[in-house]
């Protein structure tokens, strides 16, 4: 396995190793907490850099009572009989130092001696480790002592004798940091991992990462737990006491909060900061391992457990601090058994996470007052129900959020609150929708506009109303979606619902925008200027998210460029998932329209991967892989299209069904597979005439037409195509350079004079376009053309990922773990070009991490058979 980061330390201790060979010999001494990897580093050193080297190895042991000159001893049994016999013979310390320095001088080879965990060492052994730093410098050995510095109290030997050798020339200090998050994405390969969250969870520790990783998400690992309990067991009974009560409070334990649990026992806090099992933080202590303070919480009984709890509820609900923070009350209060607490606290504080946007925390806390809601009447259950499908959806959980409106649904049908039970239905359809599931939420839909226009006008039938509008605006239904919003409009400003109206108005504006009225842009400027005075942040999303796809989808994208780049800026902040992977995907397909391909791979990809991205968003994220593999030629066009097809047909709307069957047969024409870029380009047209969707119908009448079919395109078809199949190349290329899309206007170009031609094959090849510019230059030497320019050097066009030389070696060095600052310093170029060319061959290979590339790299056999050799 690869040590990652750290390859600078492997070089330290190999200068030094060369300098000894040169009898200028060292002590390093190596330090970290515990799992940092001391002895995989000196354990790699040893195995691969210390050829013609002697290696001698001992080590301290964890004992009550630790062997003296243990170290010795096994160093003793691999070394010459003169060091065992002076040993045996119970020689003196003096003469038996001075014996193990000749026995370092001897052999006419440098010898590299190993002490590892001196933190545990006894005084004799600390000792040998001070007479070596003051005499190896003239000795041809390199001595590498480890120790935990996270566990050197005050008064610990070690830390002495550190202190002593502080001056000594011939000693060097090699801590070892920890990792990075881009290694534990690096270890995180493909797996479903949140690297991030695993770094904060770890403190980048690389044994708790891989013991995680290797555990797959299923708890504490044992090695973990058994690692840290065994630690813990060297504490006093009050510093346990101490570390326990830490634990029940969470990551970080307020001194006076500590004091209030333990009162007789606070003193022992001293003791747990010294073996390292606590840090102090300002006025707080904490773990410094996430994960070692849920092995001790696991450890706690559960009366102990409670009785703490119970304790940490008490104070804190007395005190200032507890009034800020309802959520961390409702953490006790639920681990205290005290339901009547929970339910006061829990929806307080999602309320209050939800107002700042942390929706996933908001989540949750519902879900903690759900737990405790069973005692609550029908309607109380039903609201919390409701407000938890909301928090739900927010963050892309559309299962649990329809799930969770069924409940609610049924609970309100108890109580008898139709209305309610009515409106419930109407959000639900929404959530539906975004699952792809609109035959559905067309059907729940239209019962509750029935249901509430039996009753009394209301809140809940103007939601209704505004649930249709959607829907019909959906179904690229302009003038129906454009009635029913208006309908929801006047009820809503009738009940001064802020809610309903901002989002009627969305809904006019955008299918106005889409119907080619460009006062939609006005009425979405409205809705969002609503949506923001009201702080409802998944309006002000969707306002963002509609604006951006709707200026998308009739292909003027720098409009959709900057709408989206708000949205998903607005929305990454406040956890809102649903519309933060929709806008992505989204922006992926502008990146690829105006030839930012490569950006168009990065996002459309990291979309994809999420398996929390909603049904809309993997279909407009496929089409955007789909498209930008069948335009450079890649593999995997055909799967990506085909899971966006099988996504999109259940729908039965324009929306999804119509730029999957374009982007189809766009791919099959490229593969020079006429007929069935005709059949797919008709399978859609139909539906596309039918909505008179100028830029859907433009299109597939474009592929229709490429693929030899005669069409007259209606009126009403977008100008562009029109133009094209007209024969009007020059001018649809203008449009096409005026709307910033390269490609399109190489296709227009390629139609045609020669000198178009000619910059259309530039623009094809600048591209990656491969299958268009190898068309184009079959097209030309049928035309009798000699001189044609070439393409892409041969290395890169052969290369099946169409990875250049530098990329290629930007690969090895992946596959090696080098950082980005250690693969500059050997290629001879800055960091930051390193960063650019690593996140090309990301999106070349289309994965999301440094590791998959590396893996791939490997079973593709990318490397050239020189996975060994470092980068020149």
């Amino acid at each position: 396995m690869d040590l990652l980061e750290r390859d600078g330390s492997l070089q330290t201790l190999g200068d030094a190793l060369r300098e000894a060979g040169a009898g200028r010999g060292a002590v390093v001494l190596v330090s970290g907490e515990a799992g940092i990897g001391k002895s995989a580093l000196v354990e790699r050193f040893t195995r691969t850099r210390c050829d013609g080297a002697r290696v001698l190895w001992g080590a301290c042991d964890a004992l009550f009572r630790p062997r003296p000159l243990g170290p010795l001893h096994d160093i003793a049994e691999q070394a010459g009989a003169g060091l065992r016999a002076l040993l045996q013979d119970g020689t003196a310390r003096p003469a038996l130092l001075a014996g193990l320095l000749d026995e370092l001088k001897r052999g006419g080879r440098p010898t590299v001696m190993v002490v590892e965990d001196a933190h545990w060492a006894d005084e004799a052994t600390l000792d040998l480790v001070k007479f070596l730093g003051r005499r190896i410098e003239r000795v041809p050995a390199l001595v590498v002592v480890t120790y935990r510095d996270d566990e050197l109290g005050p008064r610990t030997p070690l830390r002495t004798v550190l202190g002593d050798l502080a001056g000594a020339r011939a000693v060097r200090r090699l801590p070892i940091p920890a990792l990075s998050v881009g290694a534990v994405r690096t270890l995180a390969g493909d797996r479903d991992v949140d690297a991030a969250a695993l770094h904060a969870q770890t403190g980048g520790n690389p044994f708790f990462v891989t013991e995680v990783l290797a555990a797959d998400g299923s708890g504490i690992p044992a090695s973990v737990r058994d690692a840290v309990v065994a630690r813990a067991a060297r504490l006093s009974r009050s510093g346990y006491a101490v570390l326990e009560a830490a634990a029940v409070l969470g990551a970080r334990a307020e001194s006076w909060l500590l004091g209030e649990l333990v009162v007789s026992e606070a003193a022992a806090a001293d003791e747990c900061v010294a073996v390292g099992m606590l840090v102090a933080r300002g006025e707080a202590l904490a773990f410094r391992h996430e994960l070692a303070r849920q092995a001790i919480l696991e450890q706690i009984p559960p009366a102990r457990a409670l009785a703490l709890h119970r304790l940490a509820l008490r104070a804190l609900d007395a005190s200032p601090a507890g009034a800020l923070d309802p959520a961390r009350l409702s953490y006790h209060a639920e681990a205290a058994a005290d339901e009547e607490a929970v339910l006061r606290l829990a929806p307080e504080g999602a309320r209050r996470a939800a107002k700042a946007g942390a929706h996933r925390a908001a989540k949750a806390l519902y879900a903690r007052a759900l737990r405790c809601a069973h005692a609550l009447a029908p309607c109380g259950q039903a609201s919390l129900l409701e407000a938890y499908a909301e928090e739900c959806a927010a963050v892309d959980d559309l299962d649990d959020a329809i799930a969770a409106h069924r409940r609610a649904r049924e609970l309100w049908r108890q109580d008898g609150d139709l209305q309610a039970a009515g409106g419930n239905l109407a959000v639900m359809a929404t959530c539906l929708v975004r699952a792809g599931r609109n035959a559905e939420a067309d059907e729940i839909c239209g019962r509750a506009v029935e249901g509430l226009e039996l009753l009394p006008a209301s809140r809940e039938l103007a939601l209704a109303y505004r649930t249709r509008a959607h829907l019909r605006m959906l179904d690229r239904d302009t003038a129906e979606a454009i009635a029913w919003g208006e309908k929801a409009i006047a009820m809503a400003q009738r009940f001064r619902d802020a809610d309903t109206l901002a989002a009627a108005r969305n809904t006019v504006g955008t299918a106005m925008l889409l119907g080619g009225d460009a006062r939609g842009r006005a009425m979405l400027e409205e809705s969002l200027a609503l949506a923001r005075e009201a702080g409802l942040d998944g309006l002000v999303a969707l306002a963002y998210t509609n604006l951006g796809s709707a200026y998308g989808e009739c292909h003027d994208f720098r409009d959709a460029d900057r709408y989206l780049g708000e949205g998903i800026a607005y929305a990454s902040e406040r956890d809102l998932d649903h519309a933060l992977l929709y806008m992505q995907a989204w922006q992926a397909l502008t990146h690829l329209a105006q030839g930012r391909w490569t950006q168009a791979g990065e996002l459309g990809g990291a979309v994809v991967r999420r398996p929390s991205a909603s049904a809309i968003s993997r279909i407009a994220a496929l089409i955007a892989l789909g498209r930008l593999r069948a335009r450079r030629g890649d593999p995997g066009a055909g799967a990506a299209l085909d899971e966006a097809l099988a996504l999109a047909l259940p729908t039965g709307t324009l929306q999804r069904v119509g730029p999957v069957r374009a982007a189809r047969a766009e791919a099959a024409w490229l593969a020079g597979d006429r007929e069935r870029a005709r059949g797919e380009a008709e399978a859609a047209w139909e539906l596309a005439v039918g909505h008179r969707h100028p830029w859907f119908t433009g299109e597939l009448a474009y592929w229709r037409w490429r693929a030899g079919e005669r069409v007259a395109p209606p009126t009403w078809t977008a100008r562009v195509y029109a133009r094209e199949i007209a024969g009007d190349w020059r001018n649809a290329a203008a449009e096409w350079e005026r709307r910033g899309c390269p490609y399109e206007r190489a296709q227009a170009l390629a139609g045609g004079d020669r000198p178009a031609q000619l910059t259309a094959l530039g623009v094809f090849d600048t591209l990656g376009g491969r299958p268009a510019a190898e068309a184009l230059r079959r097209l030309l030497r049928e035309e009798g053309m000699h001189q044609i320019p070439r393409g892409p050097r041969k290395v890169n066009r052969e290369h099946p990922f169409g990875l250049t030389t530098r990329e290629i070696e930007i690969l090895r060095a992946l596959d090696r773990g080098l950082r980005n600052a250690e693969i500059g310093e050997r290629l001879h170029i800055s960091p930051k070009t390193v960063d650019h060319h690593v996140s090309a061959v990301l999106a070349k290979l289309e994965v999301g991490s440094r590791g998959a590339a590396a893996r791939l790299a490997r079973e593709h056999g990318l490397l050239g058979g020189a996975e060994d050799a470092p980068p020149k």
